[in-house]
């Protein structure tokens, strides 16, 4: 990945429509994103064209049907974009796309079923506890004790998160996280360093420490705030390091991932790694954590968004 790009490499991926936007809670980061990878893409010589799949309420399957290109870098992120729904339109234009297909798209997006196939495959993620209006939350304490994390099953970048410390917090937390989605859960609280790894062409790039003085990675932490910390000196041993890119690759290829993507996980107080979700389609803006992970391993942003590119495909 990190040769030279070259111009018949260039000019055999055609006309490249990164697609952006969409009209999930994270249409402004997806635009910032896109912003980034089209700039990219040019920087390195590809023809390269944004479309903005929620621009004036526009009907995004048309949108596709009506452009030209021969391959799509997607870069939507959440509903709509991230979720196997585009992903599955693309599959029935014949385009070749970046990232994973339907189904791991799905899965990743779902972070109820993702930490239930993680379970299922024997690795290792949070407790958790399904939040619904009929949820007996006598049994979700003493299930999951406090401090938890409340989460929309269907959202990213932290959107309608919360970190609460007793009954009335939960309460209040499942009613925020209800109003983005219809599908909630509670995961036990994990009291240690988070980390997150960059997964390219089935090798895992440096791992990152994330240090923020929030409670935990939020929104702002992740977007506008200064105050947030990436640090490649995690204070792991080179042991502990390695076990974690082997237990990241592990997670990616369970759900059936493919070309690119970001394990997120931390460690517990025993020293033991926890997933915590699988990024399908990550943040690419000037804060985010893949092109800092390949920027460590000596790949340019440019090198990193033709090598994705290159690895995309049609089908599942």
């Amino acid at each position: 990945m990190s040769k030279q790009i070259q111009a018949a490499e260039v000019a055999a991926l055609g006309r490249v429509a990164v697609v952006m936007g969409g009209t999930s809670a994270e249409r402004e980061i997806s635009l910032r994103s896109g912003r980034a990878v089209l700039k990219g893409l040019q920087n390195a010589g590809v023809d390269a064209f944004a479309i903005d799949l929620g621009a004036e309420g526009a009907n995004p399957v048309a949108q596709l049907l009506d452009s030209e290109f021969d391959r799509a870098f997607l870069i939507l992120h959440g509903r709509g974009g991230e979720d196997g729904t585009i992903q599955g339109v693309l599959e029935m234009m014949g385009k070749p796309y970046t990232g994973s297909g339907v189904a791991a798209s799905a899965l990743g997006m779902d972070k109820l079923r993702c930490k239930q196939l993680w379970q299922g495959a024997g690795l290792p993620t949070p407790l958790f506890s399904v939040l619904d209006a009929e949820t007996d939350l006598d049994r979700v304490e003493a299930r999951l004790g406090y401090p938890v994390m409340v989460k929309p099953v269907h959202e990213g970048s932290s959107i309608g998160m919360s970190k609460v410390n007793n009954r009335a917090e939960l309460e209040s937390a499942y009613a925020a996280a209800s109003r983005y989605d219809s599908s909630v859960i509670a995961e036990q609280w994990v009291n240690g360093p988070e980390f997150t790894i960059a997964v390219l062409n089935d090798q895992a790039l440096p791992v990152i420490r994330l240090e923020t003085p929030h409670d935990f990675y939020d929104f702002e932490a992740k977007y506008s705030a200064a105050d947030t910390h990436y640090h490649f000196d995690t204070r792991l041993t080179s042991a502990q390091a390695e076990a974690l890119q082997l237990l990241a690759l592990q997670a990616f290829n369970t759900v059936g991932c493919r070309g690119w993507g970001r394990i997120d996980a931390m460690m517990d107080a025993n020293g033991s790694f926890q997933l915590l979700e699988v990024n399908t389609a990550p943040g690419m803006t000037d804060h985010s954590l893949v092109p800092m992970a390949a920027g460590e391993a000596g790949i340019s942003f440019e090198q990193l968004v033709v090598g994705i590119l290159s690895l995309s495909s049609a089908e599942a």
